[in-house]
């Protein structure tokens, strides 16, 4: 079975979409139906801004997205029996497997970044990747640390995120390597994503999700929340909604997929990222850019 995955926040890059852009019709009205969605030019963003100009958070999740979902939709041999993605890479998979259209889909993911700036604005957090620790010791770790840190990002084996209050992350850090993580990285973000932090935007997206449609879905899409191939519309909406506040359980949704049937993964969006976790997560499993 096909499986067809999209990334997240961070994979963005200077240039990303240009030549999909120029050398595809299909792509290229889709990327212009965005502009005036937007209501701002985010193809001039992407094409020809620098990384600091695409780290704007309203910039980075609309732009991820849509390179994402129309390097997808724009090409005719697309055809997912199972779809997934990475937290924000989630709203591509809904409009991949036809639960969301297009434009409700770019719509929501731009309230859904707006609503996290402004989470993030109320009170200082962060993130960092733990390399080297089962996944219990960090948990055990994040729960005897004071103040709020969680973890927050299962990305494959040995590999966890963990976010919340600055302090408590540093903190926890500390405890990390005492206890012999390989590495621990802070990492260059401003907000707490997947933590208690987000609950505002949580309110927020939630308010959002309920006034637009939802379809049935061609295929399952298995989510970050559950680990699980949902096809029940109220299941999808209530799980897109936890999500902002509840971990993503990648290294589960990859292991669920196989053991449903999965031979084939297909990255689409920038970069390879999700490819690798696959890889750790299964050395055998047939990954690909799509």
């Amino acid at each position: 079975m096909r499986a067809f995955i999209f990334p997240g926040q961070g994979a963005q890059y200077s240039g990303m979409g240009k030549e999909l852009f120029a050398t595809n019709s299909a792509a290229k009205r889709y990327f212009l139906q965005a502009n005036e969605i937007l209501g701002f030019e985010i193809t001039q963003i992407m094409f020809e801004g620098t990384p600091e100009d695409l780290k704007q958070t309203k910039v980075t999740q609309p732009a991820v997205f849509l390179h994402s979902i129309i390097n997808a939709l724009s090409k005719n041999d697309f055809s997912p029996e199972m779809t997934a993605g990475h937290s924000l890479g989630e709203f591509s998979a809904l409009v991949a497997n036809g639960v969301l259209d297009f434009e409700d889909g770019l719509r929501l993911v731009a309230q859904r970044s707006l609503a996290m700036q402004k989470a993030c604005e109320q009170e200082p957090s962060t993130m960092a990747a733990i390399i080297g620790l089962v996944d219990e010791k960090v948990e055990e770790i994040c729960a005897e640390t004071q103040g709020i840190v969680v973890a927050a990002n299962y990305n494959c084996p040995g590999q966890l995120v963990i976010s919340g209050q600055i302090a408590a992350v540093n903190l926890a850090c500390e405890g990390m390597k005492a206890a012999g993580a390989k590495r621990v990285l802070p990492l260059p973000v401003s907000g707490a994503f997947h933590s208690p932090l987000m609950e505002p935007a949580r309110t927020e997206l939630a308010e959002a999700i309920a006034a637009t449609e939802f379809k049935l879905p061609r295929c399952p899409i298995y989510q970050n929340v559950d680990a699980r191939g949902n096809t029940n519309v109220l299941e999808i909406k209530s799980n897109l909604i936890a999500q902002l506040t509840s971990p993503v359980k990648w290294t589960q949704c990859v292991e669920q997929m196989i053991k449903d049937g999965a031979t084939s993964f297909y990255e689409s969006g920038p970069g390879n990222v999700l490819q690798g976790l696959i890889k750790k997560v299964n050395r055998e499993m047939q990954v690909n850019s799509f």
